[in-house]
């Protein structure tokens, strides 16, 4: 089994010049999958990943309205993210949260927005993924009470949290998605919570275009260095490198069951 991708922003102009040959390189690189999450700019383009997955088979795509775009969000957007969860290659709701390092978006706007979407998701019955920076006090408050009765699964995308953050989001039934970040010389508290997840609750991502894993640190991240990423864990646990991408590719399948299906040419459409 192949090493999946979970979180990549493939919409982006710095692949506007070669991103059929990224993907082709992740396929060489034994990356089978690639989630690519639906920022974009912000509302009100939704789909700026769906444009990615049609034309490329091994794609997927999510939608959701990040934190920094929290301000652009209207009540019309919310009604086109009920739609667009409907799409065939859409398998999730995000990445969506609260973002108090930038604060690109006011946080009482971020907190609304954050509520608003995570009801559009539950009503879906469609999977998160959480973005979450210097905020996890909210966020897991937000979280608790509007998402974990509903008994729904999510990630913790690119994880920057210590065990007790991991063991608390776990508790509320999310995966925990560690990034290139682990690479990286001081990230020592990021490579305990790696190697304590259970099997079950793992998954690896670039978060590309940013983020490159240490040996391509300051160059620019595609979903081909996931494997730099993916082997520092197998480090990290002890575990063989396949062992990894057995354990994350089944996790991400049953995360996203719809995304488990590979048939078709890679590129067909394109």
């Amino acid at each position: 089994m192949g090493l999946v991708d979970s979180h990549c922003h493939l919409d982006g102009p710095r692949f506007t010049e070669d991103r059929e040959a990224v993907i082709g390189r992740a396929l060489e690189a034994g990356v089978e999958r690639m989630l690519s999450i639906g920022s974009g700019d912000g509302p009100p383009d939704l789909e700026a990943a769906i444009r990615i997955a049609e034309r490329y088979a091994p794609v997927w795509a999510t939608v959701g309205v990040h934190p920094h775009d929290a301000e652009k969000a209207t009540e019309a957007t919310f009604r086109e993210l009920e739609a667009l969860l409907r799409h065939p290659k859409v398998v999730g709701l995000g990445e969506i949260g609260l973002d108090y390092h930038y604060d690109h978006s006011p946080r009482d706007v971020q907190r609304a927005v954050f509520r608003d979407q995570l009801a559009v998701a539950r009503t879906a019955g469609a999977p998160i993924i959480i973005h979450t920076r210097e905020a996890w006090d909210d966020t897991f408050a937000i979280l608790e009470e509007h998402w974990a009765a509903a008994g729904l699964p999510g990630i913790m995308h690119c994880f920057s949290g210590g065990v007790a953050e991991a063991e608390r989001s776990m508790t509320m039934g999310f995966h925990i998605s560690i990034a290139g970040v682990v690479t990286f010389p001081r990230s020592e508290e990021l490579r305990q919570v790696a190697r304590v997840v259970p099997d079950e609750r793992l998954l690896v991502e670039t978060d590309s275009p940013y983020l490159a894993p240490v040996p391509y640190r300051g160059k620019r991240n595609e979903p081909a260095f996931v494997v730099e990423t993916a082997k520092c864990v197998a480090l990290q646990r002890g575990v063989p490198y396949e062992d990894v991408c057995r354990v994350t590719a089944s996790n991400f399948d049953r995360l996203f069951p719809a995304a488990a299906d590979q048939s078709g040419s890679p590129f067909a459409g394109a």
